[in-house]
């Protein structure tokens, strides 16, 4: 579905807007049409009880003028009470039952985005910033629920007020309010125009939001960079830069919005003119039936009308910029996963078997091809390892085997099985990942732990903490939090809670990425026996940067520009002379130098 374009101004509601309303209603408020019918009659009742009270206003002057009869003038007072009663009593009742319905509606979208979130591609994840995905799930859907909450009811309101009383007031007398609405066609116009503007401004505020969220996430994230080279001052800068583009923004839509008010003003003070006038005239002549109550009757309609007229006018001034949040909250669902199960998808498969790369070609862009025609055999329940220089793919074939990418030609198999065609959640079950870009969260050590097995026994918590070396530093800070993101922790410490977990989900392949590179040697070696306990039986795969760390492996894999140039076993690749050996050599010299 195409987006319109901004910059041509059209009708006031495009086909996209209202593809957008029907979406929104099927998916969320269709449920709900029980309780929102009842809201629909309760703002009738409302209406009804204006028109009601404008006829006994009327009888009110009439006894006042006419009859002069107290008794008949305590009656209408009655009933004008008892009318407003009801009215008092049905503004309580609407929003109660609106404001329900749409926290449900909100709290089912919020509750669709973040599974539809989950279900995309890591790519997606990639190439979008965080806090446009935060934008639309947190601050976009809680702004579309309070206008769908409260100004959508008050706008129906309103309508049905403004329906209601006109079709009274045509029907006491039709050629006085005729007269009234000559200036309908100019509000139309000027409305159509505010909201056009209204409209593309909202989609400037949007994005520019996004961006301003962008950069307060990153300048947070990266604030140890920002203190060390002393940079407070130009993020500052930015920052605020960023702001008064938002505030100018801002601005520039408020004031749009706020041209509908002095329009329905001047339009107003037209009718009231006409109707003062033309009214005391047909009062003052004898070829009409009119009086006085009937005039005074009739300008309180006007009043009526007016008011929530210029209420509806603001309301279709931000029902432009609400249509904006719609359609970028509704964006999100036309990303679509392209890692998902095939029909008929395998749950079970041999996980001890080998795991084979059959000329595989794969590449993140078009124009920077990374893999063509790669073959790679890591033989099950032995140790490979792959090594090479930096955006050689190391990492990459680790995200190919997981399925975190698809490839785009060749296969990847485990025990002859073609990876595509298994459960996308059986695959990535049978794997235990350390990897160097650790995910930790603001809670305990212990918790961080076991966030990989939530039902893993306290025995079992523990012994996987022993294994990794962390089980003292547990002891030691007890159930305190880490800080966001692991503020509080080495990289060692949390590199340690990473092989913890890989021994805590305890699955039949592991993979290794640079899983000690952020450990001191004094504490590598004192892991190794766990590593080593760790991998026993399992299919290993290691990415390493330390050669000598993977001397031991039963296949050592060099990879150089997403090509594999040689394989075999340590010994062998150091006699062979080639880039294996040049790699070892050149690190060996570094560690005797240091």
């Amino acid at each position: 579905m195409s987006t319109p374009d901004r910059s041509k101004r059209g009708p006031l509601y495009t086909a996209h807007d209202r593809d957008n309303i029907r979406w929104f209603w099927r998916r969320y408020l269709k449920s709900k049409a029980p309780w929102l019918m009842l809201v629909l009659f309760m703002l009738l009742v409302q209406g009804l009880v204006y028109q009601q009270f404008l006829s006994n206003t009327e009888n009110g002057l009439r006894v006042i003028f006419d009859s002069g009869s107290v008794r008949d003038l305590v009656w209408v007072c009655a009933i004008v009470f008892g009318l407003f009663f009801v009215r008092g009593a049905m503004s309580y009742l609407v929003p109660l039952i609106t404001v329900w319905a749409s926290n449900a509606a909100i709290f089912e979208m919020r509750r669709d985005l973040i599974g539809h979130l989950m279900a995309l591609d890591l790519a997606y994840f990639e190439r979008t910033k965080s806090g446009e995905i935060i934008l639309k799930v947190v601050t976009q859907t809680q702004l579309l629920g309070v206008f769908v909450a409260l100004s959508v009811a008050n706008a129906f309101r309103d309508a049905i007020t403004v329906v209601i009383v006109a079709a009274y007031l045509i029907w006491k007398n039709p050629i006085l309010f005729g007269s009234a609405v000559v200036v309908l066609p100019f509000i139309i116009w000027i409305m159509n125009v505010i909201s056009d503007r209204v409209k593309k401004g909202q989609y400037e505020v949007e994005d520019a939001q996004a961006e301003y969220m962008n950069g307060i996430e990153e300048t947070v994230n990266g604030m140890r960079t920002v203190k060390i080279a002393s940079q407070e001052a130009v993020e500052t800068k930015r920052l605020m830069r960023e702001t008064e583009t938002i505030r100018r923004l801002i601005t520039r839509v408020q004031m749009t919005q706020s041209l509908a008010m002095p329009s329905i003003d001047l339009s107003s003070a037209i009718v009231y003119v006409l109707v003062i006038g033309g009214g005391g005239y047909m009062v003052l002549s004898p070829d009409f039936d009119v009086d006085g109550a009937s005039i005074i009757t009739f300008l309180l309609g006007m009043v009526m009308i007016f008011d929530p007229a210029r209420l509806l006018a603001q309301f279709f001034g931000g029902l432009q910029a609400n249509l904006i949040l719609l359609d970028k909250i509704r964006g999100l669902y036309k990303e679509t996963p392209t890692i998902a199960d095939a029909p008929g998808a395998a749950e079970s498969f041999d996980t001890g078997g080998d795991i084979t790369l059959r000329d595989v070609s794969f590449s993140y862009s078009p124009e920077q091809p990374l893999f063509k025609g790669l073959n790679m055999n890591f033989e099950g329940g032995k140790v490979s390892a792959i090594v090479g220089s930096t955006g050689s793919g190391k990492t990459t074939i680790l995200s190919l085997l997981s399925r975190l990418y698809d490839v785009q030609d060749g296969s990847v198999t485990i025990g002859d099985q073609p990876i595509d065609q298994l459960k996308v959640a059986s695959l990535r079950g049978a794997f235990s990942v350390v990897a160097q870009d650790i995910v930790i969260f603001n809670a305990s050590i212990w918790d961080n732990i076991r966030y990989v097995n939530p039902e893993a026994s306290d025995e079992q918590v523990w012994a996987a903490a022993e294994d990794a070396e962390i089980a003292d530093l547990i002891r030691a800070r007890g159930d305190a939090s880490v800080g966001p993101k692991g503020a509080q922790l080495s990289g060692g410490q949390k590199q340690r809670i990473a092989i913890a977990r890989a021994f805590l989900r305890d699955a039949p392949i592991l993979l290794l990425d640079e899983a000690t590179s952020a450990l001191d040697q004094a504490t590598e070696e004192r892991i190794k026996a766990a590593l080593d306990r760790l991998t026993e039986g399992k299919t290993t795969i290691v990415v390493a940067h330390r050669l000598s760390s993977i001397s031991d492996a039963d296949r050592i894999f060099v990879l150089e520009g997403g090509q594999l140039v040689d394989q075999g076993k340590h010994q062998d690749l150091l006699a062979r002379g080639g880039l294996y050996a040049q790699l070892y050599n050149a690190q060996k010299q570094g560690y005797d130098r240091a």
